[in-house]
Protein backbone atom coordinates (compact mmCIF):
# COMPACT_ATOMS: atom_id res chain seq x y z
CA UNK A 1 0.00 0.00 0.00
CA UNK A 2 1.30 3.44 -0.93
CA UNK A 3 2.10 6.28 1.42
CA UNK A 4 -1.04 8.36 2.01
CA UNK A 5 -1.79 11.82 3.36
CA UNK A 6 -1.55 11.87 7.19
CA UNK A 7 0.49 8.65 7.29
CA UNK A 8 3.64 8.85 9.41
CA UNK A 9 6.50 8.91 6.94
CA UNK A 10 9.16 6.19 7.12
CA UNK A 11 12.10 6.75 9.43
CA UNK A 12 15.45 5.66 8.12
CA UNK A 13 19.18 6.09 8.54
CA UNK A 14 21.02 7.14 5.39
CA UNK A 15 24.27 8.64 4.19
CA UNK A 16 24.18 12.08 2.60
CA UNK A 17 26.83 14.30 1.06
CA UNK A 18 26.96 15.98 4.51
CA UNK A 19 27.22 12.79 6.57
CA UNK A 20 24.81 10.27 8.07
CA UNK A 21 21.32 11.27 9.19
CA UNK A 22 18.39 9.64 10.99
CA UNK A 23 15.43 11.09 9.10
CA UNK A 24 12.95 11.78 11.93
CA UNK A 25 15.74 13.21 14.09
CA UNK A 26 16.86 15.38 11.18
CA UNK A 27 13.32 16.77 10.78
CA UNK A 28 13.12 17.58 14.50
CA UNK A 29 10.36 20.12 15.18
CA UNK A 30 10.50 21.60 11.67
CA UNK A 31 8.47 21.19 8.54
CA UNK A 32 10.42 19.27 5.92
CA UNK A 33 10.45 18.75 2.17
CA UNK A 34 11.94 15.62 0.63
CA UNK A 35 12.41 15.91 -3.14
CA UNK A 36 13.70 13.00 -5.16
CA UNK A 37 15.68 12.54 -8.36
CA UNK A 38 16.43 9.49 -10.51
CA UNK A 39 20.09 10.24 -11.18
CA UNK A 40 22.84 12.81 -10.65
CA UNK A 41 24.19 14.89 -13.55
CA UNK A 42 20.85 15.04 -15.38
CA UNK A 43 19.64 18.29 -16.98
CA UNK A 44 16.12 18.79 -15.59
CA UNK A 45 17.13 17.73 -12.08
CA UNK A 46 20.10 20.10 -12.07
CA UNK A 47 17.80 23.06 -12.74
CA UNK A 48 15.43 21.87 -10.01
CA UNK A 49 18.15 21.56 -7.40
CA UNK A 50 19.24 25.04 -8.39
CA UNK A 51 15.72 26.37 -7.89
CA UNK A 52 15.60 24.87 -4.39
CA UNK A 53 18.98 26.43 -3.56
CA UNK A 54 17.76 29.87 -4.71
CA UNK A 55 14.80 29.62 -2.30
CA UNK A 56 17.01 29.15 0.78
CA UNK A 57 15.71 32.27 2.56
CA UNK A 58 12.09 31.31 1.81
CA UNK A 59 12.47 27.84 3.34
CA UNK A 60 14.11 29.32 6.44
CA UNK A 61 11.37 31.95 6.77
CA UNK A 62 8.85 29.11 6.97
CA UNK A 63 10.82 26.97 9.42
CA UNK A 64 11.24 24.29 6.76
CA UNK A 65 14.18 21.99 6.06
CA UNK A 66 14.77 20.66 2.54
CA UNK A 67 16.59 17.49 1.58
CA UNK A 68 17.17 15.82 -1.77
CA UNK A 69 17.44 12.13 -2.54
CA UNK A 70 19.09 10.62 -5.60
CA UNK A 71 20.01 7.03 -6.35
CA UNK A 72 23.73 7.76 -6.70
CA UNK A 73 26.47 7.89 -4.07
CA UNK A 74 27.48 10.69 -1.72
CA UNK A 75 30.71 11.39 -3.62
CA UNK A 76 28.77 11.86 -6.85
CA UNK A 77 26.41 14.20 -4.98
CA UNK A 78 29.34 16.36 -3.89
CA UNK A 79 30.62 16.62 -7.47
CA UNK A 80 27.14 17.28 -8.85
CA UNK A 81 26.65 20.17 -6.45
CA UNK A 82 29.39 22.04 -8.30
CA UNK A 83 27.22 21.96 -11.44
CA UNK A 84 24.07 22.83 -9.47
CA UNK A 85 25.72 25.86 -7.88
CA UNK A 86 27.12 27.02 -11.22
CA UNK A 87 23.64 26.95 -12.76
CA UNK A 88 21.90 28.46 -9.73
CA UNK A 89 24.50 31.09 -8.94
CA UNK A 90 24.20 30.27 -5.23
CA UNK A 91 25.38 27.57 -2.79
CA UNK A 92 23.28 24.42 -2.43
CA UNK A 93 23.55 24.01 1.32
CA UNK A 94 20.93 21.29 1.80
CA UNK A 95 21.90 17.61 2.06
CA UNK A 96 21.31 14.98 -0.65
CA UNK A 97 20.61 11.41 0.43
CA UNK A 98 22.66 8.69 -1.29
CA UNK A 99 20.00 6.07 -2.05
CA UNK A 100 22.14 3.59 -3.98
CA UNK A 101 20.32 0.63 -2.45
CA UNK A 102 16.90 2.19 -3.22
CA UNK A 103 15.79 1.80 0.40
CA UNK A 104 14.37 5.33 0.64
CA UNK A 105 12.82 5.23 -2.84
CA UNK A 106 11.02 2.00 -1.98
CA UNK A 107 10.03 3.08 1.53
CA UNK A 108 8.30 6.14 0.05
CA UNK A 109 6.66 3.96 -2.62
CA UNK A 110 8.47 5.65 -5.50
CA UNK A 111 9.73 2.30 -6.79
CA UNK A 112 8.30 -1.24 -6.48
CA UNK A 113 9.84 -3.60 -3.93
CA UNK A 114 11.46 -5.71 -6.66
CA UNK A 115 13.17 -2.75 -8.35
CA UNK A 116 16.95 -2.79 -8.76
CA UNK A 117 19.60 -0.76 -10.55
CA UNK A 118 21.09 -2.61 -13.53
CA UNK A 119 24.66 -2.16 -14.69
CA UNK A 120 24.96 0.79 -17.01
CA UNK A 121 21.57 2.08 -15.90
CA UNK A 122 20.00 5.26 -17.23
CA UNK A 123 17.62 7.70 -15.47
CA UNK A 124 14.73 5.75 -17.05
CA UNK A 125 15.47 2.85 -14.70
CA UNK A 126 14.43 4.99 -11.72
CA UNK A 127 12.19 7.48 -13.50
CA UNK A 128 9.43 7.47 -10.89
CA UNK A 129 11.86 8.85 -8.35
CA UNK A 130 10.73 12.39 -9.20
CA UNK A 131 8.44 13.16 -6.29
CA UNK A 132 8.01 15.90 -3.70
CA UNK A 133 6.85 15.16 -0.16
CA UNK A 134 5.87 17.88 2.32
CA UNK A 135 6.10 16.57 5.88
CA UNK A 136 4.82 18.23 9.05
CA UNK A 137 6.63 18.53 12.40
CA UNK A 138 4.46 15.58 13.50
CA UNK A 139 6.33 13.49 10.88
CA UNK A 140 3.12 12.97 8.90
CA UNK A 141 2.83 13.33 5.15
CA UNK A 142 0.88 16.48 4.33
CA UNK A 143 1.20 16.59 0.53
CA UNK A 144 2.89 14.69 -2.29
CA UNK A 145 3.25 15.21 -6.02
CA UNK A 146 5.07 13.24 -8.72
CA UNK A 147 6.35 14.56 -12.03
CA UNK A 148 7.42 12.86 -15.27
CA UNK A 149 11.00 12.97 -16.52
CA UNK A 150 10.41 15.75 -19.05
CA UNK A 151 8.62 18.36 -16.90
CA UNK A 152 10.59 20.41 -14.39
CA UNK A 153 8.94 20.91 -11.04
CA UNK A 154 7.47 24.28 -10.12
CA UNK A 155 8.98 25.05 -6.72
CA UNK A 156 6.99 28.28 -6.52
CA UNK A 157 3.94 25.99 -6.34
CA UNK A 158 5.63 23.84 -3.69
CA UNK A 159 6.22 27.02 -1.69
CA UNK A 160 2.60 28.13 -2.22
CA UNK A 161 1.32 24.72 -1.09
CA UNK A 162 3.56 24.88 1.97
CA UNK A 163 2.09 28.28 2.85
CA UNK A 164 -1.41 26.84 2.49
CA UNK A 165 -0.58 23.87 4.70
CA UNK A 166 1.00 25.99 7.40
CA UNK A 167 -1.89 28.46 7.33
CA UNK A 168 -4.62 25.81 7.43
CA UNK A 169 -2.84 23.93 10.21
CA UNK A 170 -2.20 26.96 12.42
CA UNK A 171 -5.43 28.90 11.80
CA UNK A 172 -8.05 26.16 11.38
CA UNK A 173 -9.09 27.19 7.87
CA UNK A 174 -8.92 25.93 4.29
CA UNK A 175 -7.58 27.72 1.22
CA UNK A 176 -9.34 28.17 -2.15
CA UNK A 177 -7.97 27.52 -5.63
CA UNK A 178 -4.85 29.51 -6.50
CA UNK A 179 -4.70 30.97 -2.98
CA UNK A 180 -1.67 33.00 -1.95
CA UNK A 181 -0.71 34.53 1.39
CA UNK A 182 -2.84 37.57 2.19
CA UNK A 183 -5.88 36.45 0.23
CA UNK A 184 -9.19 35.37 1.78
CA UNK A 185 -9.43 31.86 3.20
CA UNK A 186 -12.34 29.44 3.54
CA UNK A 187 -14.10 28.73 6.82
CA UNK A 188 -14.53 24.95 7.22
CA UNK A 189 -18.07 23.64 6.80
CA UNK A 190 -17.84 22.02 10.24
CA UNK A 191 -17.82 25.46 11.89
CA UNK A 192 -21.25 27.04 12.47
CA UNK A 193 -22.00 30.60 11.40
CA UNK A 194 -22.13 31.65 15.04
CA UNK A 195 -18.80 30.07 15.88
CA UNK A 196 -17.26 31.43 12.67
CA UNK A 197 -18.27 34.98 13.55
CA UNK A 198 -16.96 34.57 17.09
CA UNK A 199 -13.64 33.24 15.84
CA UNK A 200 -13.06 35.24 12.65
CA UNK A 201 -15.42 38.23 12.78
CA UNK A 202 -17.53 39.27 9.80
CA UNK A 203 -17.28 36.91 6.82
CA UNK A 204 -18.61 36.67 3.27
CA UNK A 205 -21.24 33.96 2.78
CA UNK A 206 -21.04 33.23 -0.96
CA UNK A 207 -23.00 29.97 -0.66
CA UNK A 208 -24.47 28.15 2.36
CA UNK A 209 -21.33 25.98 2.36
CA UNK A 210 -18.80 28.52 1.02
CA UNK A 211 -17.81 31.23 3.47
CA UNK A 212 -14.67 33.29 3.05
CA UNK A 213 -12.86 35.65 5.38
CA UNK A 214 -9.65 37.65 5.56
CA UNK A 215 -7.45 36.46 8.38
CA UNK A 216 -6.36 39.01 10.94
CA UNK A 217 -2.64 39.22 11.57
Amino acid sequence: MGLRINDTVPDFTAMTDQGEIRFHDWIGDSWAILFSHPKDFTPVCTTEFGAVAQLKDEWEKRGTKVIGVSVDGAEDHKKWKGDIEAVAGTPAGFPIIADEGLEVSKAFDMLPAEAYLPDGRTPADSATVRSVFIIGPDKQLKLSMTYPMTVGRNFAEVLRALDGLQTSTSRGVATPANWEVGQDVIIPATVSDEDAEAKFGAFDKKLPYLRTVKLKE
